[in-house]
């Protein structure tokens, strides 16, 4: 962002610690502040305009005027912007070019491609293979005292599915979580020079197993993703390789990274209120109780949301809350707070299973709104059922411990979350 949005801001200045264990920890009393206190705000070291309220984040995701990228319509110069770094030529191109960080034209041509292979029914017939998947995981977890909940149940699942949905081979599986957790680290503020490197790198080698194997599906067509994006065609257009690559990319980062943080969480919440995990355990065995814990998976992801912070970049002058913005001035959007916001959800602090409605802001909204949100929600949904159908006994095994975090907040998620089955 241009230096000079500091004479421009016309805001009250603030501070969001992210670096602050405490405030990765809990950061909802902090953020309680800020939304009554000071609800747009401009935050030095961010050098960024921050939105903390539920209708001000859902009207500016919605506003045509902002993009997740501004280098569509102007140069890096005009945009004030710094050359790009060349140590991550690869990490920017599959940033700049996928679909989430994309505007119209390319944005709707690409969605609308993507859209033809990624199709609700795709997702939904995934279920039964779902449900096989979390039993084989729970089996082996069953003689186990205790466990770690994020390594041995929240990660794999995601990583199996999006590896059985694109085709990837059983013996490249365990690269996808590495390369995830590598990329996702440089959205971080001030990713360190390793981190760089280590996205960069990942980007380098998901990009040569996805290239191989969109080769291999040109010649011999499979019943996997890769496949369906291969010949994904509309009006004879189709995706080039490099778009169908960076899409494969975004699917496992995106879909991996709010699955695996939203159920780790949603279990800790829900143990630390032994009630709410009860009715969900007297429920689950009923063949009927799937939507009973679709609704309870909306608000575990409105209570503690697993990506908490998104960015949106002016693509035009703009007055916004007194800030005077202008082309590439950037706004972070604080949807943990939005979706704690008592002018838009009753109780908001109260974890309440059944609520609804529950327009929580965790898959954005907008023409960016998540494309993997069906697959996520189904996750989810069967991942906590089936947990409550094999472990109804399942308890914290540190309960006066606070759980540690990884670190970040962009990307928030638990490290690990000791539990134990008597």
């Amino acid at each position: 962002m241009s230096a000079s949005l500091r004479d421009r801001r016309g805001l009250p200045q603030a501070t969001l610690p992210l670096h602050d264990p405490a405030f990765i920890q809990d950061p909802y009393p902090r953020l309680a502040e800020l939304r009554e206190e000071t609800p747009a705000f401009y935050d030095p070291e961010l050098d960024r305009v921050v939105l903390t309220r539920h209708a001000e984040i859902s009207a500016l995701l919605r506003d045509r005027r902002f993009g997740r990228s501004a280098l569509h319509r102007y140069s890096r110069d005009e945009l004030g912007w710094p050359p790009a770094d060349p140590r991550q030529a690869s990490f920017d191109a599959f940033n700049n070019n996928h679909l989430l960080d994309s505007e119209p034209p390319k944005h709707t041509r690409l969605r609308s491609l993507v859209q033809l292979a990624f199709t609700p029914r795709r997702v939904e017939l995934l279920q039964a293979r779902i449900e096989a998947i979390l039993e084989a995981q729970l089996d082996g977890l069953r003689a186990e005292r205790q466990f770690d909940l994020v390594s041995r149940y929240a990660e794999p699942l995601p990583v199996t599915v999006i590896a059985e949905l694109l085709g990837v081979p059983e013996e490249a599986r365990h690269q996808l979580r590495p390369w995830s957790a590598a990329i996702v680290r440089l959205y971080e503020p001030d990713a360190t020079p390793q981190a760089q490197a280590e996205a960069e790198q990942a980007v380098v080698d998901f990009s040569a197993l996805l290239r191989a194997l969109a080769a291999r599906r040109r010649a011999q067509p499979r019943d996997d993703l890769i496949t369906a994006l291969v010949q994904a065609e509309q009006d004879g257009d189709r995706l080039t390789e490099q778009e169908l690559i960076d899409t494969c990319i975004l699917l496992l980062n995106a879909g991996h990274e709010a699955s695996v943080n939203g159920l780790s969480a949603g279990v800790l919440a829900l143990l630390r209120r032994p009630d709410h995990w009860q009715a969900l355990v007297s429920a689950a065995p009923a063949e009927d109780s799937l939507p009973l814990f679709r609704s309870a998976v909306e608000e575990l992801l409105r209570f503690d949301t697993p990506l908490p912070l998104f960015e949106r970049i002016a693509l035009e002058p703009i007055d916004l809350h007194g800030a005077a913005l202008r082309p590439g001035d950037r706004v972070a959007l604080l949807y943990a707070s939005g979706n704690r916001d008592p002018r838009r959800f009753e109780q908001p602090d109260e974890l309440q299973l059944s609520r609804d409605p529950n327009p929580h802001l965790t898959f954005g909204l907008g023409i960016h709104y998540c494309l993997g949100a069906p697959l996520a929600r189904l996750e989810l949904a069967l991942s906590l059922r089936a947990l409550c159908r094999a472990m109804p006994e399942l308890r914290l095994s540190h309960p006066g411990e606070a759980a540690p975090y990884t670190g970040g907040f962009v990307i928030r998620g638990l490290a690990r979350l000791d539990v134990q089955a008597p």
